[in-house]
C-alpha cells in the first residue's frame, strides 16, 4: 500500500523512483519489521504475562526446563505482525506470489495460535490433536498449491541443483509434492523449537539466503547468467524475506538465552511454511534441504528415535529427541547448543549460496 502510494509520486518527484527497485524496499521494509519488533517487544511481553500466558513444560523433558515454566509464549504474534505489516505496506501487492505467502503464512499462524491457545487454556503441552493439526495444515497447504499451479507464468517443474536445464516437470504431481514441502518444513521448524533462540536463528539466516535467491530468480539477466530457471515476479519476495530475517532478528532481542517470550507455535508452524512457500516459488526447493539442514536433522532426529524405539521395542538411538535434547542430556550447556546450531546453519546457507554458480 505505502509502496504503490509513494512510488506513483514519481512521476512529481523523481526521488520517489527509488521505490521501484526491490532492494531499497527489502532494505526499508527489513528496517520497519526491525522496529516494530523492538518497539512491541516489551509490551508484547506484558500483556502476555498479565494474561498469564506461559509456557507448559513436559514433565519428561530435560529436568533443567522446569525452571522456565511460565514463560511468557506466542510471541511469535510479534513476529507474524512485524512481517505482515512490513510486507504489505512495502511490497507490491498485486504480485501473485506475495499473497500467497502472506495467504500461508497467516493460514499457519492462525493454526499455530488455536494449538498454543489450548495449551495455555488446559494449561498442558498438548494443544491441538496430531491429527486435527495434520489435516488443517494439509488443508492450508493444498489450497495454496492450487493456487500457485493456476499462475499462468508458473511452471510445476522442479529444478535440480549443480546441474544447468536440468527440469523435472512433475504436471498434477506437483500439488502432492508442494504440499509435502510446506507441511513438511512447517513441522521441522516447529521441532526445533525447544531451545531459547534455537529456532529463530535459523529461520533469519534461511531468509536471508533465500532474499538472494528471489531476487536473482526474479531477474531475467541474473538468472541467464547464474544458468538458474527465472520466475517473473519471483523478485517480489525479496521484500518479504528481509521483513522475515529482520522481524526474526527484533525477535531474538526477546528469545535469546535466558528467553523473555517464545515463539510457540503462533510462530514456528507459519515460519517453516513461509520459507517452504518462497523455496517452491523461486524453483530452490531441493536447496532448502540444505538451506534448512538443522531442521531436517532435528525432524530426522525424531523420526528415526521414534520408528526405532517402536521396531526395537523400547530403545533408544538419542538420549532424548528432537536432537538438542540430546545434547543437553550429555551435559552441554544451552547456549553452547543454540551457538553451534547457527555455526552449522551459517554454513550450509553459505554451501546452498554456491549452488547458484555450480552449474
Amino acid at each position: 500500500m505505502l509502496y504503490s502510494a509513494l512510488y506513483s509520486l514519481h512521476t512529481t518527484y523523481t526521488a520517489f523512483n527509488v521505490f521501484r527497485y526491490i532492494t531499497f524496499r527489502t532494505l526499508i521494509a527489513a528496517l520497519m519489521a526491525l522496529t516494530i519488533s523492538f518497539l512491541l517487544g516489551p509490551v508484547v511481553i506484558r500483556r502476555l504475562s498479565a494474561n498469564h500466558v506461559g509456557q507448559p513444560i513436559r514433565t519428561d523433558g530435560p529436568a533443567r526446563h522446569q525452571a522456565k515454566a511460565g514463560t511468557p509464549t506466542m510471541g511469535g504474534t510479534l513476529i507474524l505482525f512485524s512481517l505482515v505489516l512490513s510486507t504489505v505496506l512495502l511490497a507490491d501487492l498485486t504480485n501473485p506470489y506475495i499473497g500467497l505467502v502472506l495467504l500461508v503464512t497467516l493460514g499457519f499462524g492462525a493454526i499455530g495460535f488455536i494449538d498454543d491457545y489450548r495449551k495455555f487454556r488446559h494449561g498442558s503441552p498438548a494443544g491441538l490433536p496430531a491429527r486435527h493439526k495434520f489435516l488443517a495444515q494439509s488443508g492450508v497447504a493444498v489450497v495454496a498449491a492450487l493456487l500457485l499451479f493456476s499462475v499462468p507464468e508458473f511452471h510445476p517443474t522442479i529444478a535440480v541443483p549443480f546441474f544447468k536445464n536440468v527440469k523435472v516437470d512433475l504436471g498434477w504431481l506437483y500439488l502432492p509434492f508442494a504440499t509435502l514441502v510446506v507441511v513438511g518444513a512447517s513441522n521441522a521448524v516447529n521441532l526445533t523449537d525447544g531451545l531459547d533462540g534455537l529456532a529463530i536463528g535459523p529461520v533469519m539466516i534461511a531468509a536471508g539466503t533465500y532474499s538472494v535467491f528471489a531476487y536473482v530468480t526474479g531477474n531475467v539477466k541474473y538468472a541467464e547468467y547464474l544458468q538458474i530457471p527465472y520466475v517473473a515476479g519471483a523478485g517480489e519476495l525479496a521484500v518479504f524475506c528481509g521483513a522475515l530475517a529482520a522481524a526474526g532478528l527484533g525477535f531474538l532481542w526477546f528469545n535469546a538465552y535466558p528467553a523473555q517470550m517464545f515463539m510457540g507455535d503462533v510462530g514456528s508452524l507459519p515460519l517453516g511454511a513461509a520459507l517452504a512457500m518462497i523455496a517452491l516459488v523461486t524453483k530452490h526447493e531441493i536447496v532448502l534441504v540444505l538451506v534448512g539442514a538443522v531442521f531436517v536433522v532435528e525432524a530426522l532426529s525424531v523420526i528415526t528415535q521414534v520408528a526405532y524405539f517402536k521396531w526395537t521395542g523400547g530403545k533408544r538411538i538419542f538420549r532424548m529427541a528432537p536432537i538438542h535434547h540430546h545434547y543437553e542430556l550429555k551435559g552441554w550447556p544451552e547456549p553452547q547448543i543454540i551457538v553451534r546450531f547457527w555455526i552449522v546453519s551459517i554454513i550450509c546457507a553459505l554451501m546452498a549460496l554456491s549452488t547458484l554458480k555450480l552449474r
